[in-house]
């Protein structure tokens, strides 16, 4: 793959200088996803561009929520939000989330891994003059969530925030500054000052109720691709077909049969939950196993005298030249590596007998509450089926006693007859 270099409007500054905070919050990854998503299969034409709405105190800014844009064709044919559209939806937004107060604190897109492109820069020049000068930039790259980066648990996006940067060398913050295209004096000659984007770094922050609902987008995820949309397209004129032929039968009950196999395989939401719980062992498990083929990797390059014990250092060990394979020597991660094997043992208990009786303990406890369980279903199970035989029971014996009745009345009218007759 061609290696992919920076674009021109990226800054070259280290994003430590900045001193900005950014504490992401996953609604916005649901809702930022959600959009592409809608955007892809509806085959919209256009970019995509929405705002972010969160809280903003000093050095710390918090993304809590975010909402699609509409956006119309400038003058000179750039993208630009609808102002009015735009202001009204902004002042929707506010009045509902009042407590706390969130405010516009950015806008997002889809833009290439390189980073923003000129087609970006008059929106976020529209949102940094109008609505909020310290606006920030998410930038989601969707030719990453399908590359190696997504398969390594990356988040596929980048948070910029806007400076202005002269050509000479010297930078100034763009928040108090109403136009990108501004000059200043340098040494008696006017220098220009053009508008950059400095990657920020960002952590993730989630709340209780955020916690709740990406759980549940997670589940539902399992039978998403199990449910069978085939058969839910039935319309209304299906009275007018042609009359039904022997071979059609036979066709439509294989669908029958088809459809009822698709039904029973759709999960449980007990299979589900356990479909997931396994499903998030497992990717912690090859997480782990990568990180520690990633450590084993590093210590496999270091240099000869770094792989030797003290037995073999105070004995005589010829020195092996350096290849160039070996990594450079990293005195803070060796200690850290160092620091967590020592807190391996800890993980180990002592008693290895008392851990193992503990654990035998704790397995018989489920395995009896299980039996009991089982148990309390199959006596619950038995009534049923006695109330049933009751009932069934019940019914056949009126049945005989109305039969049995009939019968009597027959054999008494049948004599009554007879000796009536002698008398006529």
């Amino acid at each position: 793959m061609a290696a992919s270099y920076p674009s021109s409007l990226v800054s070259a500054h280290n994003s430590s200088d900045s001193g900005l905070q950014i504490h992401l919050h996953p609604l916005v990854l649901l809702t930022v996803s959600d959009l592409i998503t809608r955007h892809t299969l509806r085959q919209r034409k256009g970019p995509i561009v929405g705002a972010l709405l969160g809280q903003h105190n000093g050095r710390d800014m918090t993304l809590e929520n975010a909402f699609e844009c509409q956006v119309i064709d400038g003058d000179q044919g750039h993208i630009l939000l609808h102002h009015d559209w735009f202001q009204t939806r902004l002042m929707q937004y506010k009045d509902v989330h009042k407590e706390p107060t969130l405010e516009l604190v950015g806008w997002f897109t889809a833009t290439p891994s390189t980073g923003p492109e000129m087609q970006h820069v008059p929106i976020h020049r529209q949102i940094i003059q109008n609505y909020n000068e310290t606006a920030v930039l998410l930038a989601f790259h969707p030719s990453e969530a399908l590359g190696e980066a997504g398969k390594r648990g990356k988040l596929p996006l980048t948070i910029y925030e806007s400076i202005y940067e002269s050509t000479q060398g010297t930078r100034k913050s763009g928040r108090n500054d109403t136009d990108a295209d501004q000059s200043m004096d340098v040494d008696g000659q006017e220098a220009r000052l053009d508008l950059k984007f400095r990657e920020l770094t960002y952590s993730i922050e989630t709340g209780e109720a955020e916690m709740i609902g990406v759980d549940f987008v997670a589940r539902g995820g399992g039978n998403a691709t199990n449910v069978d949309t085939s058969t839910k397209q039935q319309g209304k004129g299906q009275a007018s077909q042609a009359p039904v032929t022997e071979g059609d039968s036979k066709v439509a009950n294989s669908q029958q049969e088809a459809k009822a196999m698709n039904d029973a395989s759709l999960l449980s939401p007990e299979d589900d939950e356990l479909i997931t719980s396994l499903t998030a062992r497992a990717n912690a498990v090859k997480m782990l196993h990568t990180r520690i083929q990633v450590l084993k990797a590093y210590l496999t390059h270091l240099p000869p005298s770094y792989l030797t014990n003290a037995a073999e250092a105070n004995g005589k060990t010829t020195a092996k030249p350096t290849t160039s394979s070996q990594v450079d020597t990293n005195h803070v991660i060796l200690r850290s590596i160092q620091a967590l094997i020592n807190r391996l043992p800890i993980l180990i208990p002592a008693d290895g007998t008392a851990f193992n009786h503990e654990s035998l303990a704790e397995k018989s406890d489920v395995a009896l509450v299980s039996l009991l369980g089982d148990l309390t279903r199959s006596t619950k199970e038995m009534r049923e089926m006695g109330k049933k035989f009751e009932v069934v029971n019940s019914a056949r014996q009126r049945k005989r006693g109305g039969s049995r009745f009939t019968q009597t009345y027959t054999e008494v009218d049948g004599l009554a007859e007879d000796q009536m007759a002698p008398m006529g």
